[in-house]
C-alpha cells in the first residue's frame, strides 16, 4: 500500500491546515463528479479519502505514524467506508459541496435569492463636493407580471417533476457510495413547466432597463461604493432580490486636483502683480465664506511672490464624508511672463532690468556662485 503522506503530497510534520489544504485539492481534482465517472479517478479519489480520514485523527495519525499501516488496519483505514466520507465530506467541503449527501437540497427547490448588480457611475467633482441625485438606468431580471413569475402560461400550472418527486435532487451510486445532485430533468427546481409563459419562456423573468434615482453624499471620493438594497435581479420562485452596488468614479476637473480632503488649483499670476503684490481671482467651489456666486475667491499675492508659492485658504476643501471636517483649498503661483510686448513696453523692461542687481535676485546670484565653484571644481580652477 501506498504511504499515506505520499498520497496527500505532504510531509511528515506538516500541521492540520496544510492536511487539510492538500485534501481539498486533491479531493476537487480527482472527484468522479468532475471526471465523468471515470473508474480510475473514482480509484484515485478513494485512495485519496482513506488517507485523509487516517492522518486527520490525531490518534489514528500516531499508530499510524509508529506502525505503519498495520497501526490502523481496522481503525479507519482500508476499512473507511461510505460513512466515513460523509463525515469527512461534511467536515471539509461544507463551503464548496454544500448540496452532497443530503445538504442543501431543499434550498434548491425553494425560493432563490436574485443575483446582485453592479453599476459604473461617473461623477463631477462639483457632485463629488456638494452631493446630488443621480437618475440612471439598470437593466435588471424583473418577475414576469404575465405570469407573476410562475413561467407557465396564466391558466396553468407548473407539474410536478416525476424523476425527482418535486424535491429537485436525485441520488446516484458512485463506486463506494452515493452522490446527491441537481435534477436533470428539472434543473433543481422540482417542477416541469408543459405549457410555458410566451412572455417570459418558461424563466418566470424578463430583463428591463428601471431607471432609479441614486443619492450621491456629498465628500465621496473616487472609488466610492454605494449599495441599494432590494435593487439588483429578482429571485428565483418568489426569493428576495439581490441588491445593487453602484462604484463611483470622479472625473478628471480642469481646475482642480484633489489630495484626500484637499483641493489644489494653479493660477497665474501676472509679473507685476508678483512684484509688487496685490489680489488676484482664483476658482472655487460653491459652499465656503466669501465665495460669491460665480465661484471666485480673492487670494492676497504678497510682494515678490515666486512661482509654486502656495497659499492655503481654510475649510475651502472638500466636505468629508462622515464628519463636519472641511478640507483646505490651496492656491499655487504660477508668475506668468509677458509676452508680444511693444517696443516702448520692451524700452521700459531693459531699463528695469539695468536697474535691477543682486539684491532684486538673490536666488540668480546664489544660483551663479555655485555654478562657478562647480566650473572651477572640474576645470581644477583653471
Amino acid at each position: 500500500m501506498r504511504d499515506y503522506y505520499e498520497i496527500l503530497g505532504v510531509d511528515r510534520g506538516c500541521d492540520a491546515a496544510a492536511l487539510k489544504s492538500s485534501f481539498r485539492k486533491l479531493a476537487m481534482e480527482h472527484h468522479p463528479d468532475r471526471n465523468g465517472g471515470c473508474e480510475e479517478a473514482a480509484g484515485r479519489f478513494k485512495e485519496i479519502n482513506e488517507a485523509y480520514s487516517v492522518l486527520s485523527d490525531p490518534q489514528k495519525r500516531a499508530a499510524y505514524d509508529r506502525f505503519g499501516h498495520a497501526g490502523v488496519n481496522g481503525h479507519g483505514g482500508a476499512g473507511a467506508g461510505a460513512h466515513d466520507v460523509h463525515d469527512i465530506f461534511n467536515e471539509v467541503f461544507g463551503d464548496v459541496f454544500g448540496d452532497m449527501f443530503g445538504r442543501g437540497g431543499q434550498r434548491r427547490s425553494g425560493p432563490a435569492r436574485g443575483q446582485d448588480l453592479r453599476y459604473d457611475l461617473e461623477i463631477t467633482l462639483e457632485q463629488a463636493y456638494a452631493g446630488a441625485e443621480v437618475a440612471i438606468d439598470v437593466p435588471a431580471a424583473m418577475t414576469c407580471e404575465t405570469c407573476e413569475g410562475s413561467g407557465a402560461t396564466p391558466g396553468t400550472s407548473p407539474t410536478v417533476c416525476g424523476s425527482c418527486g418535486g424535491h429537485g435532487r436525485v441520488r446516484a451510486s458512485q463506486g463506494f457510495f452515493s452522490i446527491e445532485r441537481a435534477c436533470p430533468r428539472c434543473g433543481g427546481t422540482g417542477r416541469l413547466i408543459l405549457d410555458p409563459c410566451s412572455d417570459c419562456r418558461g424563466h418566470g423573468q424578463v430583463r428591463r432597463e428601471r431607471r432609479l434615482q441614486v443619492r450621491i453624499p456629498a465628500g465621496v471620493d473616487d472609488g466610492a461604493r454605494i449599495r441599494l438594497a432590494g435593487e439588483g435581479d429578482a429571485g428565483a420562485r418568489g426569493g428576495p432580490r439581490g441588491d445593487l452596488y453602484i462604484f463611483l468614479s470622479v472625473r478628471p476637473h480642469d481646475l482642480f486636483e484633489r489630495d484626500g480632503l484637499d483641493l489644489l488649483c494653479t493660477v497665474p499670476v501676472p509679473m507685476a502683480t508678483a512684484v509688487l503684490g496685490g489680489e488676484i481671482e482664483a476658482p472655487c467651489l460653491m459652499g465656503g465664506e466669501n465665495c460669491d456666486g460665480a465661484c471666485k475667491i480673492m487670494v492676497k499675492v504678497p510682494e515678490g511672490a515666486q512661482t509654486g508659492r502656495t497659499v492655503r485658504l481654510k475649510g475651502r476643501g472638500m466636505p468629508s464624508l462622515r464628519s463636519r471636517e472641511r478640507g483646505d483649498l490651496v492656491v499655487e503661483f504660477f508668475v506668468e511672463t509677458p509676452a508680444k510686448l511693444t517696443a516702448r513696453q520692451k524700452e521700459l523692461m531693459r531699463e528695469f532690468a539695468g536697474l535691477c542687481g543682486e539684491q532684486q535676485h538673490p536666488k540668480s546670484a546664489g544660483f551663479i556662485d555655485k555654478a562657478k565653484r562647480f566650473w572651477e571644481d572640474v576645470t581644477g580652477g583653471g
